[in-house]
């Protein structure tokens, strides 16, 4: 009898063999994607990582791929190897400055051991709940060394790398890496704290705008000093090489001056007599 008439005559029978073939399969093989590890759970203790994260291995060369298991028996527990996020509520820190400040940070993670992780917190939702108030504890201890002005200045770019190695050696204990860590707002209370700011740093702006002013002022009266002695000296090289002709030059300056003047529309009437001194220059030598 072939296998078609057998299974003609019980099919029920046959149908619950391959339900169970089929659950059997799948029981046994998994895929373990390129952006996942997988942790094998054998009767409840950790037997074998698979696709664990390795820093110096490229994308495509690790042991991602089909597996096979114990079925039944051993649990595949998988771990995300990308970079997660973990945000922060919103925190009140006092500065060293005594301004309360509204604090809005996040903090970016990998789980690098998965047994780790595995161990001490199951989960990857565990691992986030856990670093939650131990990034709000370490971004309090770290603003309520500075000032609010710090947060404002280069110096922000080391107090987030302090904030970084201090998560980073909680994160540690939990399989993880803390990737980077950055604060998205940092805002003064609506109010008097706030107003205050307002003031202080208007009046920060108007004292370093007379300061820049004063030092610009200064910078003129250096220049202009330089250019008139430049100016004296060369009149006087002038006047030594050709005392005659310094001479003209001047009276023809205070003639131009004279009878024009900057503000004269070329017109001018004065009167004087034609053996006046002054007008040595237009009689010519004699």
């Amino acid at each position: 009898m072939s296998i078609f008439a057998r299974i003609a005559r019980n099919p029920i029978g046959y149908g619950i063999l391959a339900v169970v073939l089929l659950v059997l399969l799948i029981s046994t093989f998994s895929i373990v994607s390129e952006t996942r590890q997988a942790v094998i759970v054998r009767v409840g203790e950790p037997f074998r990582i698979i696709n664990r994260y390795e820093p110096s291995e490229g994308f495509g060369s690790g042991s991602a791929g089909i597996i096979a298991h114990v079925p039944f028996v051993d649990q595949v527990v998988w771990i995300d190897k990308r970079i997660q996020n973990v945000a922060m509520e919103r925190q009140q820190v006092l500065s060293t400055d005594q301004l309360r400040l509204q604090v809005d940070a996040f903090a970016r993670y990998r789980i690098v051991d998965p047994l780790q992780m595995y161990i001490s917190a199951r989960t990857e939702d565990r691992v986030s709940a856990a670093l939650r108030p131990i990034l709000a504890s370490a971004l309090r201890n770290e603003l309520g060394r500075r000032p609010f002005a710090a947060l404002l200045s280069p110096e922000r770019g080391e107090v987030m790398d302090n904030i970084q190695e201090s998560l980073n050696q909680a994160a540690r204990q939990y399989g993880a890496e803390i990737v980077d860590v950055r604060i998205k707002r940092a805002d003064l209370p609506e109010g008097q704290p706030l107003d205050s700011a307002y003031v202080r740093m208007r009046s920060a702006r108007r004292q370093e705008a007379l300061t820049i002013r004063a030092q610009g002022a200064k910078q003129a009266q250096i220049i202009r000093a330089e250019a008139d002695a430049d100016a004296a000296r060369t009149y006087a090289e002038a006047y030594g090489a050709d005392p005659a002709f310094y001479d003209f030059y001047r009276a023809m300056e205070s003639y131009r001056q004279t009878f024009l003047g900057e503000d004269s529309d070329g017109e001018a009437s004065i009167v004087m007599s034609a053996d006046n001194e002054y007008l040595q220059q237009f009689r010519g030598a004699r």
